[in-house]
């Protein structure tokens, strides 16, 4: 079963090959990630943006399995762009999830969420700032890996230039129809696992006639499709659901898609209209929510 499957990151450190996504869940967040659990997924994955991290922790304590055996990721803020302030949101981070170590803590976004999709800054400074404070959590013990998410690849560069650390991940959005298979060529190169967010599309994909009709053809699901075209690319899906029954079905991914299949879906076109979704930075949208 693929939940129990691992990829190893750069500095040795496993991570399960799927995760969950916690983004918009705040109310019952402990009982999703106890559920989450007893399906049988490791790598629970949140965010100082989301408002859910101290949810989150509670529900890791509650699980009934050992903390050591949860994945926990979560991210710095997009508007910590220096070292001081970062630092002190990594140790928040801590306290709100109650734990005693982090397994993964990357930066949110190169730039802060008000500027996305509007400025031409990248704010290179305050990112090798903020990865510094992240470098340094890593040495003391308080995160087991970082990594950087929605980084192009000057912005991972500029990391790369400055800092001693190889980033262990990079999470973008991808998804069929949104394949930035540059960034993720950039970033398997250099030994940067990606992780893929948004994986269905915030659910948009799930109209679309012809990707209907290829998750028929593998007797699938469109989000099982969807699911394991990125795991063909190499890449951590971490999919967001509140459902148990969705949280099963997402995790039978014990199947392949062909080369001549994936090719087709590198290739689909692009989704031009997110729904409500489009309001939100990671999609295109000019007014962020958080």
């Amino acid at each position: 079963m693929i939940l129990q499957e691992t990829y190893e990151l750069n500095n040795g450190v496993k991570i399960p090959k799927v995760g969950l996504g916690t983004w918009q869940i705040k109310d019952g967040i402990e009982e999703v990630i106890k559920n989450a659990v007893e399906v049988g997924y490791r790598l629970i994955d949140t965010a100082q943006a989301y408002g859910n991290e101290e949810g989150i922790g509670k529900g890791i304590q509650e699980c009934g399995i050992p903390r050591e055996e949860i994945f926990l990721e979560t991210k710095l803020h997009a508007t910590k762009k220096d070292y001081f302030s970062a630092k002190q949101a990594i140790d928040e981070s801590l306290v709100r999830l109650d734990v005693d170590y982090i397994d993964l803590m990357i930066i949110h976004s190169p730039q802060p969420w008000e500027e996305v999709n509007q400025s031409e800054e990248r704010y290179y400074k305050g990112n090798v700032e903020a990865y510094h404070a992240l470098e340094d959590a890593y040495k003391e013990g308080k995160l087991r890996a970082i990594g950087i998410s929605n980084f192009l690849n000057s912005d991972t560069q500029n990391i790369l230039d400055h800092c001693s650390i190889i980033p262990m991940a990079n999470q973008i959005l991808t998804h069929i129809s949104n394949t930035k298979l540059d960034i993720i060529k950039f970033n398997q190169e250099r030994n940067i696992f990606i992780q893929a967010y948004s994986p269905i599309a915030h659910g948009e994909i799930l109209k679309n006639e012809k990707i209907i009709e290829m998750a028929n053809k593998y007797n699938v699901s469109v989000p099982q499709l969807c699911l394991r075209y990125v795991i063909e690319l190499g890449a951590i899906p971490i999919m967001k659901t509140a459902n148990k029954d969705h949280m099963i079905s997402n995790a039978q991914l014990d199947f392949h898609i062909t080369d001549e299949d994936m090719t087709i879906l590198n290739d689909f076109d692009p989704i031009q209209d997110y729904g409500a979704s489009s309001k939100f930075p990671c999609f295109g949208g000019k007014k962020p929510t958080y």
